[in-house]
């Protein structure tokens, strides 16, 4: 079905035409930002559709890499308002020319730095007569990268923070290098949500939330596996559970080369009883969590907002390449041998109200801002030219290469052979999509199994 192009009479300016739809995109690398990306749109457009308002339409789009999620992922995410239907995986450069096409209003850019700051320039080169609103973020807690991260994203239109301290740490990136800071908008991480903890009789669950990348070495993952597996021997009565990311084999955000699932088959003496790993979602999981144990996971933070007692581990060190050291002041910092012994810390009420959990209960109005200047940018019309701060004037020691991974020229524009030609007929369609799929496996197991070994014999 041919799409509207933006040259066409708007039907809202036709008396009595019902309004068009609100269209939306969203573009994900990975399971957990494609949950940050489609929640966030659904917030962003709360309350269109209603009171005569136009209704919405949220398209899902995977960016095809290392960590594009499987459809098992995209079912543990959980409900996020969009039909499975209208998800895709795609190229970046098939991305760009589906924005072309598409007629898109708003764009959700829920990438790492480097892909958000290809899709602004690969954007901006395609010169649209009216492009869509472009919003990005970030998906959980920022210990690391900040002015890094930061500056990979800016040009887009809305650059969601999570919280206060957040926002005013954004503009200061921004303002320090002299880049307006204006995209800078506070509002909360859209995955909040749940009833509040109560506490219920006869359950007693400690729950670990697993990072995929944090703690790095074997060494340290086996000692927290030890330590929770422990913890389990010490109260026989007690629910404790691993509640792990992904199964082995599958990416997520960041790399998992030590799953615990492998580490855990070769613990001595085995597992005890009361000790389970699980998967699904995390909200699920903390339906029934009477304390949540992490080193750093953004699972904190949800545990916080429904006031679930929250431990955060400093075992291993307060540090900052574990991403604990950002909750110095939270009154959470506590190690194994203190929960071992029954402690429960109590969260720093003024730290809790900075980070944006809005366990107060005024999470129902997070994203009024952020929702507003969506409503002021669709109403402006003709929005200005994307202007990233890098350029291949201010950075060319460093943005064609961002560029070049997502086969983009230094201008924004697709490289020779980028784009590939559509074939026709469905059997040639299966065919190509069949080598994709064999491709992906190929560069997934050389990520996963062969770097790993080839890094650790560097190391010998």
């Amino acid at each position: 079905m041919p799409s509207r192009t933006r040259h066409q009479a708007d039907p809202a300016d036709i008396p009595d035409a019902p309004r068009p739809a609100l269209r939306v995109a969203v573009l994900a690398d990975s399971d957990t930002r494609w949950k940050w990306g489609a929640l966030t749109a659904r917030r962003l457009t709360a309350g269109s559709g209603a009171r005569g308002e136009r209704p919405v339409e949220v398209s899902g789009l995977l960016l095809r890499g290392r960590a594009t999620p499987t459809p098992r992922q995209l079912a543990e995410v959980g409900e996020v308002g969009i039909d499975a239907g209208r998800v895709r995986e795609v190229t970046a450069v098939e991305f760009l020319h589906t924005v072309r096409d598409e007629a898109y209003d708003v764009v959700v850019l829920a990438l790492v730095g480097g892909g958000v700051q290809a899709m602004l320039h690969g954007l901006a080169a395609l010169d649209l007569p009216r492009r869509p609103v472009v919003v990005t973020g970030y998906v959980g807690v920022v210990y690391e990268k900040l002015a890094d991260g930061l500056l990979l994203r800016h040009g887009a239109d809305v650059v969601l923070a999570n919280s206060a301290h957040d926002a005013e740490r954004f503009r200061a990136v921004y303002e320090g290098v002299g880049a307006d800071a204006s995209a800078v908008t506070e509002a909360a991480l859209p995955f909040l949500g749940g009833a509040p903890y109560r506490p219920e009789e006869g359950r007693d669950t400690v729950v670990f939330a697993a990072q995929p990348s944090v703690p790095a070495t074997r060494a340290d993952r086996t000692y927290l596996l030890r330590r929770l597996v422990e913890h389990a021997r010490l109260h026989p009565r007690r629910e404790v559970l691993l509640k792990l990311r992904s199964k082995p084999g599958e990416h997520t955000t960041h790399v998992e080369e030590l799953p615990y699932q492998k580490l855990a088959q070769r613990l001595p003496g085995g597992l005890p009883p009361n000790f389970r790993l699980v998967y699904g979602h995390m909200g699920e999981v903390l339906d029934r969590t009477d304390l949540l144990v992490t080193v750093s996971s953004t699972a904190a933070l949800e545990s916080l907002h429904r006031r679930i007692p929250t431990a955060i581990l400093t075992d291993l060190g307060v540090r900052e390449p574990l991403g604990n050291h950002h909750f110095v002041g939270s009154g959470l910092l506590t190690s194994w041998d203190r929960l071992d012994g029954g402690t429960r810390p109590r969260p720093d009420r003024e730290w809790v109200a900075g980070q944006g959990v809005a366990a107060d209960g005024s999470y129902g109005t997070a994203y009024d801002t952020a929702r507003a200047k969506v409503t002021a940018l669709l109403a402006a019309g003709q929005l200005p030219p994307l202007a990233p701060y890098y350029t291949p004037a201010t950075a060319p020691g460093y943005l064609p290469g961002i560029l070049r991974r997502h086969h983009l020229a230094p201008d924004g524009t697709p490289l020779p052979g980028a784009a590939a030609p559509q074939e026709p007929g469905r059997v040639r369609g299966a065919v190509r999509e069949t080598v994709r799929n064999a491709a992906r496996g190929a560069y997934r197991h050389g990520v996963q199994r062969v770097a790993p070994v080839i890094r650790r014999m560097g190391e010998l």
